[in-house]
Formats: C-alpha cells, structure tokens, sequence
C-alpha cells in the first residue's frame, strides 16, 4: 500500500493513474486491504484531492477508491470526517462525466448509511444537492443512486424537513409520472418517508393528480412502494375528505384493494384493510349523489 500511495503522491498523471487503478483493485475485494489503505499515512487525503482533478479518469479511479473504503462500516465516520462532503456535493451538482456522478452518489449512500453522518449531511446542505440533481438529471443513469442517497438522508427527521421545504415531493411526483417504473418505485418509497410528518403529508396533499398517481402505485412496483402507496393514502384520506372522494371515483381502486388484500404481504394486506375500512365509514350518501360506484363489499 505504501508502494502504491507514494506513485499517488508522484507528480505524473499516469502515476496517479496506475495507482490509483491498482488501489481500486485492491480495495474492492478485501476489507483487510480496505483497513491498510485507512492506515496509510495521508492517504485518504491524497485520494480525495485527486477526486476533485480536472481528468475525468482520474476523478474517477479516485471516486472508486473512496467507495470501496466506504464498505467498510469503521471508516464511515472517518470518511465524512476527512471533509469529503463538499466535495461530493459539488461533483454531484456537475460530473466530469456520469460514471463518477454515479460513483459520488453511491459513495454518499454508502456514508449516510451510518446514522452518525446523516446529520452532517443536512448541514452541509447535501439533501438541497441531491434534489437539485434530481430534478436535473432524473432520467441520468445517477438518478437511481441519487434516490437511494435521498432515502438514506430522509430517515433523519431533520433532513426530511430539509427536503421537503427544498421541494423534494413534486421532484419525486415528476419521476413517478416518468416510464422507469424502478424509479418510478423508488421515489414512492421516498414519499412514505416524508408522510410521516405533517409537512410531508400535506405537500404531497399539494401536487395535483397525486392521488390517482398512489392509486396506480397500489398494483405497480415492488411490495415496498405498494405499502407506501397505501401508507400514504391512509394519511392523505385522514387530511382530507376531497382525496378520498378522488380516489373513490376511480373505478379500479375497489378492485386494486381488494388484490392487495389477499396478495399483498402482511403489511400491505394491513393496510389495504384499512382503506377499505375509511370507505365504509365514509358518508356514502355523498358518493352516490356523485355518481361514484361502491365496492363491491358493501
């Protein structure tokens, strides 16, 4: 390791290159090589100067480095520590090419994974970065990492704030509207993050057409984000009586509760349950008089 650190210290380009490259190697494979290159002296510094280099190979080899340390959960903290997160906050605001956009949003992943690091992340304004990325590259090959960064950052309570007042919910409403339903997914899992608070709910109460778009969630995505969908709307129906009318004049969402409540999983089906229950209590008299068709369980 020491052989290779001092070829990234060397002032050729190519130097840094080949070490960089053999280091990238190296540290994918093994936690031990992960925990020799931590303990190298400086070299964490060095690596992350060179992330920051004009080259976009060697920004990259670097970036892949730096994750590959990241793995390994006791260097986390040191990781965020060594003041890398200004740094990827501005390679995730403008790449040098995609895969390091890719690679400095899946490092910051990899660090918010750690409880300890979220907070830092919200002061250094990293939560306002991801979601400016997001609403500019949301159909980039980065906008899946991005969403798994958001995820982590959000399950902070005070990054959810952030979020949701740097408007992260018509962001994520945008990509829900998209064709990758993988993302499309993603961001609905994101939302039922937000719906736990009362800001999150009411702006997600905001966006127009949102409701039909969680009734569409219900049958579409992973199991996950069916559960959100149904999470949030459990929410949204408490919030208002107008969304539960608008989901009721959908002919399908009898149907969609129905499916979900026998093949759903165990929370999913929980949920489903509930729903269906909100549109028994419901004043029915007021759906007729619109013309609504009642499930078929009443």
């Amino acid at each position: 390791m020491a052989e290779w650190m001092s070829q990234v210290q060397s002032d050729s380009p190519e130097a840094h290159n080949d070490a960089l490259q053999a280091l990238s190697s190296l540290t994918k494979v093994s936690t031990h090589n992960r925990n020799l290159l931590a303990q190298t002296q400086d070299a964490i510094p060095h690596i992350l100067a060179l992330s920051q280099s004009p080259s976009t190979l060697t920004q990259t080899l670097s970036l892949s480095v730096l994750f590959n340390l990241s793995l390994n959960p006791n260097l986390k903290q040191s990781l965020v520590e060594a003041n890398i997160i200004h740094h990827l906050n501005s390679i995730i605001l403008s790449p040098s090419s995609p895969q390091a956009g890719k690679l400095a949003a899946s490092l910051l992943c990899s660090l918010a994974m750690l409880d300890k690091n979220k907070a830092p992340f919200g002061v250094a304004g990293t939560v306002e970065v991801v979601i400016q990325a997001l609403k500019s590259h949301s159909n980039s090959s980065a906008a899946h990492h991005l969403l798994s960064s958001l995820s982590e950052l959000v399950q902070f309570h005070g990054n959810c704030t952030l979020a949701i007042r740097a408007g992260a919910v018509p962001a994520l409403v945008q990509i829900m509207e998209g064709p990758a339903r993988d993302l499309a997914g993603s961001s609905l899992a994101i939302l039922g993050l937000m719906a736990r608070f009362e800001e999150g709910i009411q702006a997600i109460r905001a966006v127009d057409g949102v409701v039909g778009l969680l009734v569409d969630g219900l049958t579409s995505g992973c199991m996950v984000s069916r559960e959100s969908a149904a999470e949030i709307l459990i929410k949204l129906f408490a919030a208002s009586d107008e969304c539960l009318r608008e989901a009721a004049r959908k002919h399908e969402f009898s149907s969609l509760l129905a499916d979900l409540s026998i093949r759903g999983s165990d929370k999913a089906r929980q949920k489903a349950g509930v729903l269906m229950q909100i549109l028994m209590e419901a004043n029915l008299d007021c759906f007729v008089q619109e013309g609504v068709s009642m499930p078929p369980w009443f």
